[in-house]
C-alpha cells in the first residue's frame, strides 16, 4: 500500500520551504499529562461518557496514517465527535519536526474501545512545521489553543502550556526505549487538555500553537460535516 503524503511548510533556521513527505506510521499519544490531579480530572470527564479508565499511563495508540487529513473540511459519522487541539512531532530524514493538529475522536465509540474511536475520525494536521530542535530549549513555554463553533458562537474550548503534557524526551523513551526517537516517517500527537466547560461536539474546530519566544504561531481550522447515522 502506497504511504500517506502530506505537504507541509517547514520554518527551520535556513529560512522556509515546501516538502512533501510519507507518512508511514501514525502513533497517537492519551493520558499524557503531567500534572496527575488534572489527568485524574480529564479521566474522570471522560467517565460521564462512559469511557474506562486507562489500562497504564501513559498509552500509545497505534494508527492506520491514512487517518491524518490536512483538509479544511472533514466528514464524520453521527453527531458525537469532537476535536482536540495537540503538539505533533513530525520525524523526516533531516531531524524532528513539530506542528499542531487535533485528535478528532468519536466520543459515542469511545465509550467501549478509546483505540477505535480514534480511528473512526480523521486526525487533522495544519501545514506548517516548525524544526524541534529550535522550540525544544522553551519547549514547556509553548501556548496551545483550540476554538469550537458550536451553535453558530465562536468559544474557546481549550488552553494551556504544552508544560501540562509530558516532554517529548519522556514519551519518546516510553514509546521507543530509553534515547530514542520516533523513526522517519513517524507522526506522533502528544496527548491534550481538559475541554473548558467539557466536551461537545462543533460545527468548526481551530487549533493553535503560539511561541511566544520567538513570536510566531502555527494555526489551523477545518469544518465537520455531521453524515447521518443509519441503521
Amino acid at each position: 500500500m502506497q504511504d500517506l503524503m502530506l505537504r507541509f511548510t517547514r520554518h527551520g533556521r535556513n529560512g522556509v520551504d515546501t516538502i512533501t513527505v510519507e507518512i508511514e506510521n501514525l502513533i497517537v499519544s492519551g493520558w499524557t499529562g503531567r500534572d496527575e490531579a488534572v489527568l485524574r480530572h480529564h479521566i474522570e470527564e471522560l467517565s460521564h461518557l462512559g469511557v474506562q479508565a486507562p489500562s497504564e499511563i501513559p498509552l500509545f495508540y497505534r494508527m492506520g496514517a491514512r487517518i491524518i487529513d490536512q483538509a479544511e473540511h472533514i466528514q464524520v459519522v453521527g453527531d458525537d465527535t469532537s476535536g482536540e487541539v495537540e503538539p505533533v512531532i513530525i520525524s523526516l530524514a533531516d531531524g524532528l519536526w513539530v506542528g499542531v493538529g487535533s485528535d478528532h475522536t468519536d466520543r459515542k465509540a469511545e465509550a467501549w474501545s478509546v483505540a477505535l474511536s480514534k480511528q473512526l475520525c480523521p486526525k487533522v494536521l495544519g501545514p506548517d512545521l516548525w524544526r524541534f530542535e529550535d522550540v525544544q530549549a522553551h519547549w514547556d513555554k509553548l501556548e496551545l489553543r483550540s476554538y469550537a463553533t458550536i451553535d453558530g458562537e465562536r468559544v474557546l474550548y481549550q488552553s494551556g502550556l504544552a508544560q501540562a503534557i509530558r516532554s517529548p524526551r519522556d514519551l519518546f523513551d516510553r514509546a521507543f526505549g530509553q534515547g530514542a526517537s520516533p523513526p522517519p516517517g513517524t507522526a506522533m500527537f502528544f496527548g491534550t487538555m481538559p475541554a473548558i466547560g467539557g466536551i461537545r461536539p462543533a460545527e468548526r474546530f481551530e487549533i493553535e500553537m503560539n511561541d511566544p519566544v520567538l513570536g510566531r504561531s502555527i494555526t489551523h481550522g477545518y469544518d465537520i460535516e455531521a453524515l447521518p447515522l443509519v441503521a
